[in-house]
This record gives structure tokens, sequence and C-alpha cells, in this order.
């Protein structure tokens, strides 16, 4: 269970605020097979989601001993913007819960700066957040370490016990156990769709709550829903993060 002592939510952005990880899985594939390396969906699910480009590209290189273009990155982040332009969504319901939260709000995203800005203006979801965006650019290692969740923390000046995590991938929840933050797995997102919970006992994923669409998260955490009357965010500053934090 969740305890719902909670001060912030840290939402990670691509599959959990943006529908967003499908458009890319069919964009890095087509990528990389016109540079030899052939991946399926699956293997796009298993082995790239929720890291940053820079991972997936060295990891690339050394599962598939294949040298990409130099201006592979570039042509990549151009074709997928492009794609974002005009089929990028939020997930359905999201936008109900930023306006009913009652506790600070951040996005902590593998994305680069510039593709998070970006889908989150597109998608008409920048305002709920303000400059309160981190990106794993801003740590030495991303996730699943836990750097950037603890630099989000100290950052928004919240112990890492009072953040409350939202992510899609295995990578980002093992970063948010890791940093020893609460965790709920959002199921929601097209990349997930037909996907079957952890069942083994062993997995530290097992015990990871999970909910699929957006209206259970406050029957989930009823305490996080502003109450009847108050300002949804009352008791944040305009960035989403705590006051006096």
């Amino acid at each position: 269970m969740i305890d719902t002592d909670i001060d912030l939510v840290i939402f990670d952005c691509d599959g959990v605020l943006i529908d967003s990880e499908v458009i890319s899985a069919r964009v890095l594939i087509a990528a990389l097979a016109r540079s030899g390396v052939i991946v399926d969906f699956d293997h796009f699910r298993n082995h790239f989601l929720g890291r940053s480009f820079p991972t997936v590209a060295r990891q690339v290189r050394e599962d598939f001993r294949v040298a990409l273009p130099d201006d592979f990155e570039a042509a990549y982040r151009a074709e997928l913007l492009a794609a974002f332009g005009h089929e990028l969504h939020p997930t359905p319901g999201v936008a109900r819960v930023l306006d009913r939260l009652a506790v600070g709000k951040c996005v902590a995203t593998s994305s680069s700066p510039p593709r998070v800005a970006r889908s989150l203006a597109l998608t008409g979801l920048a305002g709920y957040f303000g400059s309160a965006v981190f990106t794993a650019s801003e740590v030495a290692q991303g996730k699943p370490a836990p750097d950037l969740f603890l630099h989000v923390a100290a950052r928004m000046g919240v112990a890492p016990g009072r953040c409350l995590v939202i992510e899609d991938s295995v990578t980002g929840i093992r970063a948010a156990l890791a940093a020893g933050m609460p965790v709920l797995r959002y199921t929601g997102g097209g990349h997930l769709a037909g996907l079957q919970p952890a069942t083994d006992a062993a997995d530290p994923l097992a015990g990871v709550p999970a909910f699929s669409v957006w209206d259970m998260f406050f029957q989930m955490l009823p305490a996080l829903e502003v109450r009847p009357g108050a300002a949804a965010g009352e008791g944040t500053d305009a960035d989403g993060g705590t006051i006096g934090g």
C-alpha cells in the first residue's frame, strides 16, 4: 500500500503523461532498420523503454556491433518530433488528475529537454508544471539509477519518502524504488496494452500497485485529491513545487 502522507507527485512523461511510446517505437525501429539493425516492438519495450537516447544508442552499438551514422540521433529526433506534431496526445484523463491534485507535482523524464518541452506544449500540459520539469541530462546516471529522482526531491525540497512516483517502465520503477520512493505503475499507455502484471513474488515489481485508467488514481489515493471548496494545487507554488521547499 502507498502511504498517503505524500507532499509531491513525480510524473514520468513518456507513457504516463503522454501516450508517446508507440510513436517512439515505430520511429526508432524504422530508423534502426535503415542502419541494418532489426528489432521488434517487444525488443523496444524490454530493452529501450524508459532509458535515455544515449543509453539506448550505446546498447545498440554493443549488442549489435554496429556503428550508427553520426547524424542518427539528430535525424531520429527530427522525425520523432515531426510525428509528435500530428499524432501526440495526453493519456486519457490525466488532465483531470492534474486539475484535482492537492499536493505538489513535477516531471522527471529520460527524454531530452527539447523533446519533453515540445511534448508538454503539444499536449497542453506544460502549464501544469511550469519550470518543474527535470531530465536525465541533469544527473550523472539516468534511470534505473536513483540519481534523477533524488535530484528532483532535493530541488523540490521534499524528502524522498514523501514523494510518489508515477512510472510506466520497469527501468523507471527500479529507479524510484532505489531512491526509496513509493511508486505506482501506470499501464494505460498504448505500448503496454495486453501486458500481464508480474506475479512472481521474488520479482520486486510484483508488489508495485498498478492502474490502467486515471480515474483510478484518486480511488487509490483519495487523500491526494483537492478538498471540496479548495483550489486545486492549494499549498503549492506556480511551478508545481511545494511552498517553502
